[in-house]
């Protein structure tokens, strides 16, 4: 049995369906992600699991223990909101002991958890600022403070990084990775942003309108995408109409796609991921069973470490990405875009 299980959660508003039918079990000390578009059901999710929303149907267990029903205060689960959520009234010290002072936690052992906790996100020389007199990242690491003082069953994350600059964001994303994995802590995390799953988690739970359509570790829901909508979102990816030969095989830009066929009965499009493809000179052999497009270069885009190519062929348009740095293609030349046959997905076309 899973440490935390939440087993067919659902919630509507009215006519609208917020989460459908969300099943998903976490190891002890697992941090996984729920990931998705704005809108699909992950805070919803977080929130009934924090008792903050009652479900209209499902359960929810935490160490074999049925919580369904069990008020929020009484649930002992760590929430750090996106907005922080810190009293601007209290000084940092108080803010941290505020779950504690709640609990009935004597004082001396309240000084002490309270210490303890500041020292693990490196905040004790601030113990007397308020909030107003902080950084976003030290705001946000008082209100992580205050989430694992209370020794919380669940760590849940509530798009905690997202009013951070990118440089600050990358930081933490790394303090709160290591953090987690020292104290060992079972931890979801809600976020709309890919790099953060991949970086932070375990494993990832992709949502989509209320339903997850992927779990699995960040390399199998990158390399292994189970539908059109985790390969889309997860990531960046070229995306080619397919159209079929007398066999059944995939054809793109008039040219065949080896070892990529297609059962399905409607359209298809063939996904390769920027980063897999490579340019190569037209006159460059290519091996029969190696994947290729025959195209023109529109222009070259500089994006500090990488180039993105803009390639131009018979049926629109395919982005390819470098390592900066190198020799390329300029605008208006004639070249190859080749990949691996293994780095090609095959998906129904969506109903226009």
């Amino acid at each position: 049995m899973a440490y935390l299980e939440l087993g067919g959660l659902a919630k509507r508003y009215r006519d609208a369906v917020a989460v459908a039918d969300v099943t998903l079990a976490v190891e002890k000390g697992e941090s996984v992600a729920l990931l998705g578009p704005s809108g699909c059901g992950k805070t919803t999710t977080l929130r009934m699991l924090a008792g903050l929303i009652v479900p209209d149907s499902g359960r929810i267990n935490v160490n074999g223990a049925d919580i369904t029903d069990v008020p929020a205060h009484k649930r002992n689960m760590g929430y750090v909101f996106q907005s922080y959520a810190l009293f601007p009234h209290m000084n940092v010290e108080k803010n941290v002991a505020f779950g504690l002072e709640e609990r009935g936690v004597a004082a001396n052992e309240r000084k002490e958890r309270v210490a303890t906790a500041l020292d693990k996100v490196r905040l004790n020389e601030l113990a007397h600022r308020r909030p107003r007199e902080l950084s976003g990242g030290q705001q946000q690491r008082v209100a992580l403070a205050r989430a694992l003082v209370i020794r919380p069953s669940v760590l849940l994350l509530d798009e905690s990084l997202s009013n951070l600059d990118a440089k600050l964001r990358q930081t933490m994303r790394r303090e709160i990775r290591d953090l987690q994995r020292s104290l060992a802590i079972t931890t979801l995390f809600v976020t709309h942003d890919q790099v953060e799953a991949l970086a932070m988690c375990d494993r990832i739970a992709v949502m989509n309108r209320g339903r997850i359509e992927q779990v699995g570790t960040p390399a199998d829901v990158y390399e292994r995408p189970a539908t059109r909508f985790v390969a889309s979102f997860v990531g960046s990816v070229n995306v080619l109409p397919a159209d079929r030969d007398a066999s059944g095989g995939l054809i793109v830009w008039g040219a065949p796609i080896p070892g990529a066929k297609s059962f399905a009965s409607g359209d298809t499009d063939v996904f390769v991921r920027p980063q897999r493809m490579r340019l190569v000179a037209p006159s460059e052999p290519v091996a029969p069973e190696t994947p290729h497009l025959k195209g023109k270069v529109e222009q070259n885009i500089f994006i500090g470490d990488q180039v993105e190519t803009i390639v131009s062929g018979p049926g629109g348009q395919v982005t390819v990405q470098s390592l900066s740095g190198g020799a390329m293609p300029c605008a208006g030349a004639e070249v190859k875009v080749v990949w691996k046959p293994e780095d090609t997905l095959v998906f129904p076309r969506e109903a226009s």
